[in-house]
């Protein structure tokens, strides 16, 4: 025996909802913020001063700290300063070097050689065939060299070196 049972059927319907859009707008405010400070009021003067070539050796202490104390503010002010440029100018002459150097003499001697004289004694023997020898001659002959010399002529020339520094102008005002 089966049963039967009746199912509910689902329906889908469709419906057009209209949905209302939010749109966030944001707006960005600069706000000041003020700060009250007090400052000591420091005065700048300028004033043209002709430094001379100064050399700053520091030397480095260690100091304890003991106390604490209001401090003035101070402000380091560096100034411009025009320092007139020295120009040296220099002439280059040229002097001509004149160097004494002593030469070797070289003699020529004629040197006459004796040279010892070689004879040669045959004897006869009765053989068919006959030889002939070449004696060979030493000769000696004299040459002349002409061997040149070279001197060199050195030319000093002095380069004027300019050096330049740049010297920081610290000048404290109260």
């Amino acid at each position: 025996m089966t049963k039967q049972r009746q199912v509910p059927m689902v329906q889908t319907v469709q419906k057009i909802v209209e949905v209302p859009q939010v749109v966030i707008l944001d707006e960005i405010v600069d706000v000041p913020v003020t700060k009250q400070r007090q400052v000591p009021m420091v005065q700048t003067v300028q004033k043209i001063v002709e430094v001379p070539e100064v050399v700053f050796v520091d030397r480095v202490v260690d100091i304890p700290v003991t106390k604490e104390r209001q401090v003035p503010m101070v402000q380091t002010i560096q100034e411009i300063i025009e320092v007139p440029e020295v120009v040296f100018v220099d002439r280059v002459v040229d002097v001509p070097v004149t160097k004494l150097r002593q030469l070797k003499m070289v003699q020529s001697v004629q040197k006459i050689l004796e040279s010892p004289e070689v004879v040669f004694t045959d004897r006869i023997v009765d053989i068919p065939v006959t030889k002939e020898r070449q004696v060979p001659m030493v000769q000696t002959i004299q040459e002349i060299v002409e061997v040149p010399e070279v001197v060199f002529v050195d030319r000093v020339v002095d380069i004027p070196v300019t050096n330049q520094r740049q010297v920081p102008m610290f000048h404290t005002v109260q």
